[in-house]
């Protein structure tokens, strides 16, 4: 990387009752590796589905996402049997992330993945994700509660109010939104003036459902990764959303298990627009004057539209 694009560094700490920023000081990096970086609910999974099947070339992924592409920032395991599994890795490396860029560790060697979503749609996703936790699961998060000194709160059956708390509260003392997890606006602001590093790949949650094959040539283009033609119908329909709901088991692993309902719960709907259904006026005026408050207004529109 030259002088024409400085590169961000890490300024604040993640410390919540999911993410700890602080676990990616452990990490030595290889040439290769790839992360991908989402807030949440914007195709996380759908992108590391992706990039599993561009690194092994449409041989099956040979374990769960949790073991496969490993969410290092994720405070739920145990750091020394997150770097123990990082390290024994003998493929190409996907790592994922939660992590807005300024608490994340950049290496310039490396190639990011940034996936991001209409944020209407990311709650509504949000609240299903957040209602289906198992019983041992909120449990086992509200051990962590010491960390950020606040008790993890349950969700509420009603989904306008879930939104309220959702886009007027935040987290972290620098967020205004996003609890109680962490700002999807933020960590699009974070990323946004860095999208033209020449390592770093901006992919819309719209642009995939408009043109999955499309978007996933991109992937595979910015990752160095030469497909044979033959094999492009296969990879698209291993990654499309019928066929990951129905590989949701596989997919998700023993993760699968802290979901009511399993890993199709995990996997849902994929759709957009189901927040036209819940939000009134008011409610969108609590979003606007988010979205003003953090955004810009280009990257306000992209988030929203995507490329089109």
């Amino acid at each position: 990387m030259n002088d024409q694009f400085p590169l961000p560094t890490r300024s604040r700490d993640y410390q919540g009752h999911m993410l700890d920023s602080a676990r990616w000081d452990h990490i030595e990096p290889r040439d290769d590796d790839v992360i991908v970086a989402t807030a949440y609910k914007a195709g996380t999974t759908w992108m590391q589905v992706i990039v599993g099947n561009l690194i092994f070339l449409g041989r099956e992924i040979p374990g769960a996402l949790l073991e496969m592409s490993p969410w290092v920032d994720m405070r739920g395991v145990a750091l020394d049997d997150m770097l123990a599994l990082v390290e024994a890795q003998d493929h190409r490396r996907f790592f994922k992330s939660h992590l807005a860029l300024d608490g994340l560790r950049f290496f310039p060697q490396n190639k990011y993945i940034h996936v991001a979503r209409d944020p209407r749609d990311v709650f509504i996703s949000m609240w299903n994700h957040h209602r289906n936790y198992t019983d041992e699961v909120i449990e086992k998060v509200r051990g962590l509660d010491s960390v950020v000194g606040w008790p993890w709160p349950d969700c509420p059956d009603n989904a306008k109010a879930f939104w309220r708390d959702w886009i007027s509260r935040g987290s972290f003392p620098w967020e205004h939104d996003g609890y109680p997890y962490w700002s999807s606006l933020h960590h699009l602001a974070t990323w946004w003036d860095y999208r033209h590093l020449p390592n770093v790949l901006f992919v819309h949650y719209n642009d995939m459902l408009r043109d999955i094959e499309g978007e996933m040539r991109r992937v595979a283009r910015f990752l160095d990764i030469e497909v044979p033609e033959a094999a492009w119908p296969g990879l698209v329909d291993a990654v499309s959303i019928d066929t990951m709901r129905d590989n949701a088991g596989a997919i998700m692993g023993e993760h699968a298990s802290h979901f009511k309902g399993g890993g199709t719960t995990f996997i849902h709907k994929g759709t957009n627009g189901r927040w036209r259904d819940v939000l009134d006026d008011n409610d969108m005026k609590l979003y606007r004057a988010a979205m003003a408050r953090t955004l810009k207004p280009e990257a306000a529109a992209w988030l929203e539209n995507g490329r089109g």
